[in-house]
């Protein structure tokens, strides 16, 4: 049920990346004669950095969301969430212009990304050692199918389906979210640490994000590494479709099939993950997968459709193998206590992380016009980072409570 509920918080958020150049087209004035990004793509790259920066940004609200989980339940939390951010990306749908499209997927932003970041947890504390990297790499599969299948569905209705009808099918998950929600259990681990403190955890504090003085260093490091990751999949992710549509020249369908085959090399980049997660270890799996990932971004921007295509894929690949072994190395690292607060803050970090990708790389593209040397700018400072995961330490093989004590 946790993949479940993940996959249609994904099919919701992704909504915004997968038709943005519709959203585009239908709120701005896209030319057939000019040679300028904004008449091709219909908005200037400023104005959509601009605003999936803001979306990006309005999920910093998952924190004290996220928080709440160490305080209420990871049930409970994850199952308000999900509804609420499903409605208001339905709602998305009635949107007058495009900063009205932009505040409602603003509003339901923190919601679904609240869901990402507990189901993980939930995944991470309901299995032991040697099945923690499955779990987790099935609740990303859930998050990475609701993803894609949105933008499948978009490429092959074609022009029959509209963006706002493309955002109205978002009721069907909201629809089922009773049956799911009655499938969905609270961790045993969770349920014990209530227990053991008389009812409700000790939380003073936590709601706004706070962690013991220890585990800070560790945080630190953690928050910097996913921030830096952010900063190369934010362009990377939410630009690629309308790159390729609106600059490139690809069709619909051709994107459509793009996210297609990232679906089956998605699937097998978690088979992968899982494996070198468990043999080689999470640092170097995930340092390496994160490094790939940077170089994909700048193919992805270099110029030709077999380049943004094979980045894109690529990038998938990557984000693949990196999602086993950071969710299992972050799990690990810290107590049942914080560990949905420490899930919060590195959501957190992802989002600052992207929405200064996407700013920067929007502003760089208006003012070079030049995607090679964006995607550069936001690629090699990712790179230059990667080795840092060797200072973190290694818990292959240990049990949550032997990695991080309550």
């Amino acid at each position: 049920m946790t993949a479940a509920l993940a996959g249609a918080a994904g099919f919701a958020q992704f909504g915004a990346s997968s038709a943005l150049a519709d959203v585009a087209k239908s709120f701005g004035e896209p030319s057939t004669t000019g040679n300028s990004v904004a008449a091709q793509v219909g908005l200037s790259f400023t104005i959509l950095g601009i605003g999936l920066g803001i979306i990006r940004l309005a999920a910093l609200a998952s924190l004290p969301l996220a928080g709440l989980a160490d305080r209420l339940g990871r049930r409970r939390v994850m199952l308000g969430c999900t509804a609420l951010g499903l409605a208001c990306s339905a709602a998305a749908a009635f949107s007058p212009s495009y900063w009205w499209f932009v505040a409602l997927f603003a509003l339901g932003r923190p919601l679904l990304a609240t869901t990402n970041t507990v189901s993980g947890v939930i995944a991470a504390e309901e299995t032991r050692s040697s099945g923690r990297t499955k779990a987790i790499a099935l609740v990303t599969a859930g998050w990475g199918a609701g993803t894609g299948l949105i933008a499948v569905v978009r490429g092959v209705a074609g022009a029959a389906l509209s963006w706002r009808g493309l955002f109205g099918l978002v009721v069907i998950p909201l629809a089922a979210m009773p049956l799911l929600g009655r499938r969905l259990e609270e961790p045993d681990r969770f349920q014990r640490l209530r227990r053991d403190a008389g009812g409700t955890p000790r939380w003073r504090g936590r709601i706004l994000g706070r962690t013991p003085v220890a585990l800070r260093p560790r945080l630190r490091l953690v928050t910097v590494l996913i921030a830096m990751l952010g900063l190369v999949t934010g362009p990377a992710n939410a630009l690629v479709f309308v790159y390729s549509e609106s600059v490139l020249g690809l069709p619909r369908l051709a994107t459509a099939g793009m996210v297609a085959a990232a679906g089956i090399l998605g699937l097998g980049g978690l088979v992968v993950g899982r494996w070198a997660a468990d043999r080689l270890g999470r640092r170097v799996t995930a340092g390496t997968a994160q490094a790939v990932i940077a170089a994909a971004a700048m193919l992805t921007y270099s110029g030709s459709p077999a380049a943004a295509i094979s980045g894109y894929l690529l990038a998938i690949l990557a984000s693949s193998v990196l999602g086993p072994a950071v969710g299992a190395l972050a799990a690990e690292l810290f107590p049942t206590s914080v560990r949905a607060t420490v899930a919060g803050w590195m959501s957190v970090a992802g989002i600052l992380g992207a929405v200064g990708g996407l700013v920067l790389f929007g502003v760089l593209v208006t003012a070079l016009n030049s995607f090679l040397v964006a995607a550069a700018t936001v690629a090699l400072p990712v790179l230059a980072v990667c080795p840092l995961y060797a200072r973190l330490p290694e818990t292959l093989g240990m049990e949550l409570e032997e990695s991080a004590p309550d």
